[in-house]
């Protein structure tokens, strides 16, 4: 047992090592430790302490070790006060003029789905990161519509999400959430990541695609693809790209689209249709025409799915809304915080 535990240790310690090498080198190579070999050692001698991780935030490191590996302070180093802190991921003393706090909600669907429109696979991963403009100390306490919270409370189910696969930041008090699922933090400082969460939750495909494949004579094919938006009219998804498979043996493509552009991806075989604004409610066509050889293809018959990657802003999938989020400073300070809501997609594959 003692062998089981002193090789996991190891693993851990390796792992946050090049977690903190990656930040200050951005490509971890031989090359780059070669060149970066006193600030590796300087960083191996405060991250780890008889063997066992201690500092491990980039941040703090990187107040008293610099990129070059030169420690800023003239004489014996002393670590930050962070270091000996109970609050290791916040300094001390940071001061604004404006205090803000900028919160995404961010949530990736990923999709899989059938020709006849039948939902293979369907999963929701969320995250909510935030960006940090505050002096002092602040305490933040953040509410969201969660069905547990809201069935200890006894307070009415109107519209709530069950969170699955929760993981925070260090930064959480994760006793007070395992007791009464309040969120309750003293925040890093600049941008992190708070929170993540994953929903086994069906949903329909936010933008549905058609396709209709012809072949003439074995000499050239046309694809006919339809797209409609399955989402209120009061949203739009921006950038969508629509990528369509073809055959490799294709040539000589022309295209017509009812908005958007068509352009042919010859090293992917797909067709890459983008649309830069898709408001809710419409429905766009494409149509693509392409030579092929006198040999007949196979490749028409393969089932390769059409993938669609979009952004749809001030939208979640699954219906999460941040009740709250309260700022206390023993200052008393005013500040303003800031929510966004963001639906990304993590690739809806449709099968046509």
């Amino acid at each position: 047992m003692k062998s089981l535990t002193c090789k996991c240790t190891y693993v851990l310690c390796i792992c946050l090592c090049l977690q903190v090498f990656k930040e200050y080198f951005k490509e971890l190579e031989e090359e780059s430790i070669r060149d970066n070999f006193v600030t590796v050692y300087e960083l191996m001698d405060e991250v780890m302490d008889f063997g066992f991780p201690q500092t491990t935030d980039s941040k703090i490191l990187q107040e008293y070790i610099t990129q070059q590996g030169h420690k800023l302070e003239v004489g014996a180093p002393r670590p930050p006060a962070t270091v000996t802190n109970a609050v290791s991921w916040r300094s001390e003393g940071i001061k604004y003029r404006k205090n803000e706090v900028f919160m995404d909600v961010i949530e990736s669907v990923n999709l899989l789905v059938s020709a006849n429109g039948s939902v293979l696979r369907s999963e929701i991963v969320g995250s909510i990161k935030l960006k940090v403009v505050l002096s002092g100390m602040p305490e933040l306490r953040l509410g969201l519509n969660d069905k547990v919270l809201f069935e200890i409370t006894g307070r009415e189910k109107s519209k709530t999400v069950e969170l699955e696969d929760v993981k925070f930041h260090q930064c959480v008090r994760l006793s007070r959430f395992e007791n009464d699922r309040t969120i309750s933090f003293i925040p890093p400082d600049g941008e992190s990541e708070l929170m993540s969460y994953r929903l086994n939750t069906t949903v329909k495909p936010l933008i549905w695609i058609e396709s209709v494949i012809e072949k003439f004579s074995h000499s050239r094919v046309e694809i006919k693809v339809k797209a409609r938006s399955q989402f209120k009219s009061r949203s739009t998804a921006n950038n969508v790209s629509i990528l369509v498979p073809v055959p490799s043996d294709a040539d000589s493509p022309k295209f017509k689209t009812s908005t958007g552009s068509a352009k042919w991806v010859p090293e992917k075989n797909v067709v890459q249709w983008n649309i830069k604004s898709f408001p809710g409610g419409k429905e766009y066509v494409m149509r693509a025409h392409f030579g092929l050889p006198s040999v007949e293809s196979d490749e028409l018959e393969a089932k390769r799915p059409i993938t669609v990657n979009f952004e749809i802003p001030y939208f979640t999938v699954s219906g999460i809304q941040v009740r709250y989020l309260k700022i206390i400073e023993k200052s008393g300070y005013q500040a303003l915080p800031w929510v966004r809501y963001i639906t990304q997609s993590g690739g809806e594959n449709i099968m046509h």
